[in-house]
């Protein structure tokens, strides 16, 4: 099988996809050594570059290696739409491609745009489709589809750029989120970044004015969100949402041990995520009864398939430790493949190790490719 992985990217997590896709890659080598592993750097200016064979080797050949992206303009990669297999092209050649694994994080990588590409380019892919993925990718979307099935989310106000820039609406807005919200502290995330790029906890307005002004340099929207008192629970959970049968176990909704965050920082940051090795500590399964347990797996398969979720996500939860009271926090549909991320982990805890899961994930895209390409787009 001939399987590209595209990694970098023009985003906040360009680094943490160097180190996913380097896991994938070994991933793939070690289920089958057949495989054919084409190699597309995505640098931080959005340029595409197919990388050498040496790449793929070294990658292969040293543990804990990370993947870099040479430029070369000869190996600039060109996309023809509607070109199938043969549509990456390189220097006037094109790329036999079966399938494409985006290895890629956040902006650019998991909001739908290379997604909506790669279904130009009619071409099967991992993860989530080009809709999904748009809407996921903007917590606020996410938590209103949540909210109208009854789903329970923490309580919430989404701040846009034109409030910012009007003081008077500004100053009024604070004063009712603090209000609605029960006072400080909050927290303050942009809505479509992630890896908790531009997040951060405001114990106060002033601290909140300055939160504010980071997380509007991430993105046009911001979530203000309730403080809680809260444990981080962690659920993987792969299959088809939308034409799966029940007795396909590529396509089949699973969802896989719940793990549990216990971070060091103040809370879990991008830096406790992939800087610190001390950051936070990885409890799989997490310290819940069985029934707590079965109860966060049912509620992650739910908010999966109300949000038409396909491939593969992490979906994250908050437990109020004052109440018990459950959570949805946020769901991720390219999560981190790196050596420490939940996903992977969580899954290899329920019996799925590593090279299958990136088998399975692979099978996967392909069964959707081929169920889409069954339905009429024209008469």
């Amino acid at each position: 099988m001939n399987i590209c992985v595209i990694f970098g990217g023009k985003s906040g997590e360009h680094e943490i996809s160097l180190i996913s896709a380097a896991s994938i890659v070994r991933g793939l080598h070690e289920n089958n050594k057949s495989n054919n592993v084409i190699l597309i750097g995505i640098t931080k200016e959005g340029k595409w570059y197919l990388q050498s064979d040496e790449e793929y080797k070294r990658i292969c050949e040293t543990p804990d290696s990370v993947l870099t992206i040479t430029e070369k303009s000869e190996n600039a990669v060109t996309i023809i739409p509607g070109g199938k297999k043969q549509s990456f092209c390189v220097n006037g050649k094109s790329l036999d491609i079966d399938v494409v694994f985006p290895a890629l994080h956040g902006t650019y990588g998991e909001d739908g745009t290379i997604q909506g590409l790669l279904d130009m380019a009619d071409i099967p892919y991992v993860g989530c489709t080009t809709l999904a993925s748009a809407i996921t990718m903007d917590k606020e979307k996410t938590k209103m589809i949540w909210q109208s099935v009854g789903l329970p989310v923490v309580p919430y106000v989404c701040m846009k750029r034109f409030v910012m820039l009007d003081s008077v609406l500004y100053d009024a807005f604070i004063e009712s989120a603090e209000e609605e919200l029960g006072g400080y502290p909050l927290f303050v995330k942009p809505c479509c970044a992630g890896s908790s790029n531009g997040a951060a906890k405001a114990k106060n307005r002033k601290e909140l004015s300055f939160a504010l002004m980071e997380a509007f340099m991430w993105d046009d929207k911001v979530l203000i969100e309730k403080s809680i008192n809260a444990r981080e629970i962690e659920c993987s959970v792969t299959g088809n949402s939308v034409t799966f049968p029940a007795d396909d176990d590529v396509e089949n909704v699973v969802a896989y041990i719940p793990g549990e965050i216990l971070p060091t920082h103040t809370f879990y940051d991008f830096d406790a995520k992939y800087n610190d090795p001390e950051g936070a500590a990885l409890q799989i399964p997490a310290n819940l009864s069985e029934n707590d347990l079965e109860k966060i797996r049912k509620t992650a398969c739910a908010a999966y398939k109300v949000l038409d979720a396909t491939g593969l996500s992490r979906v994250d939860f908050f437990i109020d430790k004052d109440t018990n009271a459950v959570y949805l926090n946020e769901i991720n549909t390219l999560p981190g493949f790196t050596s420490i991320s939940m996903f992977p982990k969580m899954c290899e805890a329920a019996g799925l190790e590593f090279p299958a899961l990136v088998q399975l994930l692979l099978d996967e895209a392909i069964a959707r490719y081929n169920s889409k390409n069954k339905l009429i787009t024209s008469r």
